[in-house]
This record gives C-alpha cells, sequence and structure tokens, in this order.
C-alpha cells in the first residue's frame, strides 16, 4: 500500500480527534531499521513517542482503528496535561 507520511498523519488527525482537541502537536517520521512509524506527540516542552508498526500504519489508513495507539494516546494526553498544569 502506498501512502504519504502526511496520508498517515491526516488519517490519525481524524481517527483520533482527541489529539488536536487537547492541543497536542503530532510529528511523524519512518524508522527502516524497525519497519514502523515514530510518532511524536508534543504539547509545549513536553513530548511522548510511539512506535507503529507498517502493518498496523497501512490497516489504520484503510480505516481500522489502532487499538493499541488509541490506548497510548490516551495515555499520553493525560501525562502530558498533567506536566503542562504543573507549570
Amino acid at each position: 500500500m502506498a501512502y504519504s507520511k502526511d496520508d498517515l498523519k491526516k488519517k490519525l488527525l481524524l481517527m483520533y480527534p482527541e489529539i488536536q482537541k487537547f492541543g497536542l502537536s503530532l510529528s511523524l517520521d519512518f524508522d527502516k531499521g524497525k519497519d514502523a512509524w515514530v510518532i511524536s506527540f508534543e504539547k509545549g516542552t513536553h513530548k511522548r513517542h510511539a512506535f507503529l508498526d507498517k502493518k498496523d500504519a497501512d490497516s489504520c489508513v484503510d480505516g481500522n482503528v489502532c487499538i493499541y495507539l488509541g490506548m497510548l494516546i490516551s495515555q499520553y494526553i493525560k501525562d502530558l496535561e498533567m506536566l503542562v498544569s504543573k507549570k
């Protein structure tokens, strides 16, 4: 399946609207050695990273929700909200 980094990013933002709702920025880079996308979430000066295997990313682009990634996003939102509120 051929898709761009921007295609995957748009799909993730569509599938997980809480990313934008809580003001997180999202960036993606492909790690050839791990055959996975490195997904970075940032709020203020705080960052969290997750790996999304290529096959899971392919499935995501096809419209299938990635439960593992969804759980990480929820946890990262909580973590980042807590860190930002401590300032």
